[in-house]
């Protein structure tokens, strides 16, 4: 799986941070219609939840599914609701390719303009004939002729523009493919060189504005610059409706806002990037699109973030998810969604498809089940710990266990914050961590044994999500944390604190 880089200061920050309803606001303007009206049996949709949620366990987040521009299908897991953003990782080069196509269009830049061409004080004395050479193209095309991609580029004391342009060469740009999150990082740079504006606030009135994607938001580096690569925070529905763009040639309610010729270009075949038949990530990359197999194209972001187009069934697949196996997600789409799509509408299916409502309507990532209480919560509620120090902040915690509202209370140099404790469900608080800021968190838990409260805490907002097991000792309070998907080890430090003396 190719994975982006996040920094990890940042992605600590995000992965360290209830319930709202799966139905959308407006079924009737969303255009929702019965799965058979459109040619998909609401059976082979409700098959492949199914299979889902029993091969990847509380892996997937939410899914949308379209077809001749109608919303078929969709369903969002308890705690992740359908107006909350989710983080899209790598998702996000696709609409910065997409910014780039605007551009020329507009005349700002062409593709085979030379990157340091935009950037002179950037450029090192004496540049290297390789990144003389490399255009805009190969950025695109993840050609850019690196080695590896050069992440220390973001160590760099001048700024990231000057680490990418300082880091070794040793290909000729157009004849190496290397995924390379930091050239998506230079697309952005290069949109704010050219028009003055953020890569999100030029996109603003040219993508987001017309699909009705309200405040997006796009994390930026110290200097003010977009990520490009990864940061971007969407809804499900966001992902639906620029797949769906995308499957109309750039055309949206009659006015052309990416031009045809553009789409047919970013997603085609640019680059070798494999060559093994039954791997959706070697059948060759466009502009930021990954080729799939089945003629079908995509955009992904680490851990399942996807927008996945089916241009010859007339189909968008928008998923948002937190697995450790992408492939395996998308095999499940190829193996029950896509077989089932008829040029003709089918037969109704009124039961079928109210089973499907049922399901889609009900779904959740399952919370952590066993009792309500034990011997200890009585003896630990209401008393304080003062906490070791630790990259999650805290300073003190304490437990309310009352039968009313249980709760994990927090602080840290930001305030205090209260976490309403969910049994055998979610319940959502707000907590502030030192750098990622305020967070959504939703926390389930349990007691497993007599001196051990077992807890999943959500982040709604990111695919992350983490297993804590809180133990008691006397005085002493131990948490150890597991976190779901993770890019280095899943195991974190744990966590320790000792009881504040009473009165």
């Amino acid at each position: 799986m190719m994975a982006t880089y996040m920094p990890t200061t940042l992605l600590l920050a995000l992965i360290m941070i209830g319930c709202t309803s799966n139905t959308p606001k407006s079924d009737q303007d969303d255009g929702i219609v019965t799965p058979e009206s459109l040619g998909i049996s609401s059976q082979a949709i409700r098959d492949f939840i199914e299979a889902a949620e029993t091969e990847r366990p509380n892996d997937l987040h939410s899914f949308q599914l379209r077809r001749h521009g109608k919303i078929v299908a969709q369903g969002w897991w308890d705690p992740y609701d359908v107006d909350t953003p989710h983080m899209l990782y790598s998702l996000s080069k696709s609409f910065a390719s997409t910014a780039i196509g605007i551009a020329q269009s507009e005349g700002l830049l062409t593709i085979n303009d030379r990157v340091i061409s935009f950037f002179p004080p950037e450029t090192p004395p004496n540049p290297s004939e390789n990144l003389k050479a490399m255009r805009i193209r190969d950025l695109l095309k993840m050609n850019t002729g690196h080695e590896q991609e050069p992440r220390s580029a973001r160590e760099h004391p001048d700024g990231w523009v000057t680490g990418f342009l300082s880091a070794e060469i040793p290909h000729k740009p157009g004849t190496h493919f290397v995924y390379n999150s930091m050239a998506t990082f230079m697309l952005s740079a290069i949109i704010q060189k050219v028009t003055g504006q953020r890569l999100r606030d030029y996109l603003g009135p040219r993508l987001f504005e017309p699909l009705d994607i309200s405040e997006p938001t796009w994390d930026q580096n110290q200097d003010g610059i977009d990520y490009g690569g990864w940061g971007l925070y969407l809804r499900t529905e966001d992902i639906g409706k620029f797949g769906q763009l995308y499957l109309q040639k750039g055309k949206w309610e009659g006015k052309q806002l990416i031009s045809e010729a553009w789409i047919n270009e970013a997603t085609s075949f640019q680059t070798s990037n494999g060559s093994d038949p039954d791997s959706d990530w070697e059948q060759g990359y466009g502009y930021q699109f990954w080729m799939c197999r089945h003629g079908l194209y995509r955009g992904d972001g680490a851990f399942g973030q996807f927008c996945i187009i089916m241009p010859e069934e007339d189909v968008v697949l928008a998923i948002t998810a937190a697995t450790r196996d992408m492939q395996a997600i998308m095999n499940l789409a190829w193996e029950y969604l896509l077989p089932s799509f008829r040029k003709a509408p089918l037969e109704a299916n009124d039961r079928a498809y109210q089973n499907l409502l049922e399901k889609t309507t009900r779904l959740r990532l399952t919370p952590k089940k066993g009792p309500e209480t034990s011997p200890t919560a009585a003896q630990i509620s209401g008393a304080e710990y003062r906490m070791d120090e630790n990259d999650w902040g805290l300073s003190t915690l304490s437990f309310d266990l009352t039968e009313n509202e249980p709760s994990l209370i927090l602080s840290n140099s930001n305030g205090h914050y209260t976490l309403p404790l969910g049994f055998g469900t979610y319940k959502k608080g707000i907590f502030e961590f030192p750098v990622a800021g305020k967070r959504t968190v939703a926390t389930s838990a349990a007691w497993t044994k007599d001196d051990t409260l077992d807890m999943l805490m959500y982040l709604p907002e990111t695919p992350h999500g983490y297993n804590l097991k809180v133990s008691f000792d006397n005085e002493k309070i131990r948490i150890d944390r597991v976190l779901n998907v993770n890019f280095g080890d899943n195991r974190q430090e744990a966590i320790t604190g000792t009881m504040l003396a009473t009165e």
